[in-house]
């Protein structure tokens, strides 16, 4: 089945950047997150749902759902944002082989997604 990984990002203080943190196993997410919260003073988590692009709900993001239920259960306190995410590890894939030689070995990208939809979501709450 391959090594499922989830992509984390966090923000500055003043919500104005977001910055690539790491990829986490996803069987490591809750207590990587739990740490995350501890060390960080986490209240608010964005989730990337990839949504089709007709707007559904593909099967993918079924088990990002499912995943996001059982963290709103062992994470009460925290405010789960659910955001699309629809081609952002394409695009960070795309802007990172753009920057260096082909020669360089494949490195994940979900980290950098990550970064890039939660300053979409960060640029969103900035302009409402």
């Amino acid at each position: 089945m391959g090594d499922v990984r989830t992509g984390v990002a966090v923000s500055d203080p003043g919500r104005v950047i977001a910055s690539p943190l790491q990829v986490v196993p996803s069987g490591e997410l809750a207590s990587f997150l739990r740490r995350l919260v501890d060390e960080q003073d986490v209240r608010e988590v964005v989730v990337g749902v990839p949504r089709t692009l007709g707007g559904e709900v593909g099967f993918q993001a079924q088990k990002i759902l499912a995943t996001l239920d059982a963290l709103k259960r062992d994470f009460p306190g925290l405010l789960f944002v659910e955001w699309d995410e629809r081609l952002t590890t394409r695009i960070a894939a795309g802007s990172r082989s753009r920057r260096g030689s082909r020669k360089r070995k494949p490195v994940r990208v979900d980290h950098l997604a990550a970064a890039r939809m939660l300053q979409e979501y960060l640029e969103a709450g900035r302009n409402t």
